[in-house]
């Protein structure tokens, strides 16, 4: 069974796997990150926080792009440190509930994704891009450095290139965005769902509380010095295998068969 919500900037669908779609719906500004789509964003990614059953998250964008960032006639109509600073924190807390879900996270890029839209595809835990889309960091060409776009963007991308792109504002291509290491495939536009449903099934395929212990573990020990990386990543491994899926893993290892996981 599929359900489907909607209010007036998102679309919420949820399949009987768990596949969670979040499909950005206000084509009229480019999908723009405005205070209602954060909120609408954020609200969501707490529900799915919440929700045990929930396996992975898709996100997507109507119209004719992914996602334009931030509105700049919005922000040039409202000249208040006290409004930029609210809404730059409204959407790092957005950036960060996606770090933070337990579930992966998998944007679905068509179009354009620019400055805060490219930052949204750099905090997702991975990428598909179809071939006609296009990535930015363009805010310096309107005197504005992405800043916050730049801190999943330097995760994500060698530091010359990300450097390139945060000061020359300038496009890259899907093809490049895959050489850098920004998206994790490119396909043409008509297979980019296909593509999508082959890594949500590989996904479900695995056992949610290995991918949950997997996700924080990753992101985590990136942040340590060397050897804390190693003990962190050895408990974590420790208390994985003490997971019932893990040791049902490893029986099903030794008798040569494929693991029956409990769902």
């Amino acid at each position: 069974m599929t359900t489907t919500t909607s209010n007036d900037v998102l679309q919420v669908t949820r399949d009987a796997r768990g596949v969670v779609t979040l499909t950005l719906n206000d084509p009229a500004r480019f999908n723009a990150l405005g205070g209602e789509m954060l909120s609408a964003l954020q609200q969501a990614l707490d529900d799915v926080a919440r929700d045990d059953t929930a396996r992975v998250v898709v996100l997507a964008g109507s119209g004719k792009a992914f996602c334009a960032g931030h509105n700049l006639k919005d922000m040039a109509a409202n000249p208040d440190l006290a409004y930029y600073q609210k809404l730059f924190a409204q959407c790092s807390r957005m950036m960060l509930a996606i770090h933070k879900l337990p579930v992966p996270v998998i944007a679905r890029v068509h179009g354009m994704a620019t400055a805060a839209g490219c930052q949204l595809v750099a905090q997702c835990d991975l990428a598909v891009a179809a071939e006609e889309a296009s990535f930015a960091t363009s805010g310096i060409h309107y005197g504005l450095f992405c800043a916050t776009p730049s801190v999943p963007l330097v995760r994500n991308v060698p530091a010359k290139r990300a450097m390139e792109m945060l000061l020359t504002g300038d496009f890259i291509d899907a093809r490049t965005a895959l050489a850098q290491g920004l998206v994790n495939r490119v396909v043409a536009a008509d297979a980019l769902d296909t593509e999508v449903e082959k890594l949500v099934h590989s996904i479900l395929e695995k056992p949610r509380t290995a991918v949950a212990m997997g996700k924080a573990l990753v992101y985590q020990q990136r942040e340590l010095g060397l050897e804390a990386a190693y003990q962190l990543a050895g408990q974590t491994m420790a208390c994985n295998m003490m997971d019932a899926a893990a040791q049902e893993g490893a029986r099903a290892f030794a008798e040569k068969r494929t693991p029956e996981w409990k769902r």
